[in-house]
C-alpha cells in the first residue's frame, strides 16, 4: 500500500496512454517544468523516457528523495554521480521487455528464415504473381545455426525460444562463461566465428562505448551468402551506412527495429529493399509488457518503503557493463 504521494515523471504521450485519469496516491509530470515544480518533498520518483538528467541543480530541489524507479531498460541517459553520490538509489523494469523483444526478435527471425519480407513487398507492390514467388532458399529453424550476439536479458529470452523451435545456437558475448554457455544450452563462440557460422545472426548487445559499430563492413563480409541480420537492440551496434551498402547488394536479408535517425526518414533507402523488413522501433511494446514493467517498479518500490533488498537495482558499477 502506498500512503505517500509519489512524482511520476512521463511524457506527454504515455500520460494519455496510460494515465488518462490519473491515479491515487501519484502525482504525474509530463515536462520539465512540472517536474521541477513537484520535486520538493519527493522521497520516490518514477521514471520513464524523456526523463531530464538528474543534475545537482534537479536534486537540490529534492533533498527528500531516496529512490528512482525506472519503467524502462536503460537509466544511463538520465543518472548521474551527484545521483549515487548522495546515496540515492535506483531500479529500473528492463526485464519487464524482455519477453516481447525476444518475441519479435524470433519471428524477425523465422521471416528471415522464409523470405516473408521479399514476398511482401512483392505482393504489395503488384508484381507478377510468378515473379513474386521467386526468392533464394528457405529454410525451418528447427536445426538452423542461429548466432546470438550478447548474452543479455533479451538475448537469453530469444535464446530460449530459439532452442525450443530447435535452432542450434551459439552465443558472442566475452562475459558469457562456458557454464553459463552451458546452462543455457548454447555454443559459446568468439564474433567472427558466429558471423561466418550462422544463417541468421541476431543482436542482443547493449550499448557500450566497445560496441559501437561492433557490426561493419568487414564483419558483414563474413557473413555467408543469403545470411540474415537481426536488430531489434538498438543501432548503435551496427555501421548503418555500411549495412545498407551491402544490403543493396542482395546478398543477404535484414529485420530491423531500430535506426540511426528516428523516425525513420520517408525517403529512407532501407523503405525500398525488398530484402528487408522494417518496423518503427515498437518491439517492446505488447500490453502484458507494460503491464510488467508497472508491476515491477511497483514491487520495488514496495520492497523499498518495507526495508527489503531492491530485486532490479542498479549501482554505479553496474553502468559499466549495462546498455
Amino acid at each position: 500500500m502506498i500512503d505517500h504521494p509519489v512524482l511520476v515523471s512521463v511524457s506527454p504521450a504515455l500520460r494519455r496512454q496510460f494515465f488518462p485519469a490519473g491515479l491515487p496516491a501519484f502525482r504525474l509530470v509530463d515536462d520539465h517544468t512540472g517536474l521541477v515544480a513537484a520535486l520538493p518533498g519527493t522521497e520516490i520518483l518514477v521514471t520513464s523516457w524523456g526523463q531530464p538528467r538528474l543534475t545537482a541543480e534537479l536534486l537540490d530541489l529534492a533533498p527528500e528523495l531516496r529512490l528512482v524507479a525506472h519503467t524502462g531498460a536503460t537509466v544511463k541517459f538520465f543518472v548521474t554521480d551527484e545521483l549515487f553520490d548522495r546515496g540515492i538509489r535506483v531500479t529500473q523494469a528492463g526485464q519487464a521487455m524482455a519477453p516481447a523483444v525476444g518475441e519479435v526478435a524470433l519471428a524477425f527471425t523465422l521471416a528471415l528464415l522464409h523470405q516473408l519480407p521479399r514476398f511482401d513487398h512483392a505482393m504489395h507492390a503488384g508484381t507478377d504473381w510468378a515473379e513474386a514467388s521467386v526468392a533464394p532458399a528457405r529454410h525451418e529453424i528447427a536445426g538452423c545455426p542461429i548466432g546470438v550476439v550478447g548474452a543479455s536479458r533479451t538475448g537469453r529470452a530469444y535464446v530460449a525460444m530459439a532452442r525450443a523451435l530447435g535452432a542450434v545456437v551459439s552465443v558472442a558475448d566475452p562475459l558469457l562463461t562456458e557454464a553459463d554457455a552451458a546452462a543455457l544450452g548454447v555454443r559459446r563462440t568468439d564474433l567472427d566465428t558466429l558471423l561466418r557460422e550462422s544463417r541468421v545472426v541476431v543482436l542482443h548487445a547493449p550499448v557500450l562505448p566497445e560496441t559501437r559499430h561492433l557490426i561493419g563492413a568487414r564483419e558483414l563480409a563474413l557473413m555467408p551468402d543469403r545470411a540474415g541480420l537481426v536488430n531489434t537492440a538498438r543501432s548503435w551496434l551496427v555501421d548503418e551506412k555500411a549495412l545498407l551498402a551491402e544490403l543493396a547488394t542482395g546478398r543477404i536479408d535484414a529485420a530491423i527495429d531500430v535506426y540511426d535517425a528516428e523516425p525513420l526518414p520517408a525517403d529512407h533507402p532501407l523503405r525500398g529493399l525488398r530484402n528487408v523488413l522494417l518496423t518503427p522501433h515498437q518491439a517492446a511494446g505488447t500490453l502484458a509488457g507494460w503491464r510488467r514493467q508497472g508491476d515491477i517498479v511497483l514491487a520495488e518500490i514496495d520492497r523499498y518503503r518495507s526495508g527489503r533488498p531492491l530485486e532490479h537495482e542498479v549501482t554505479r558499477a553496474d553502468l559499466d557493463h549495462m546498455g
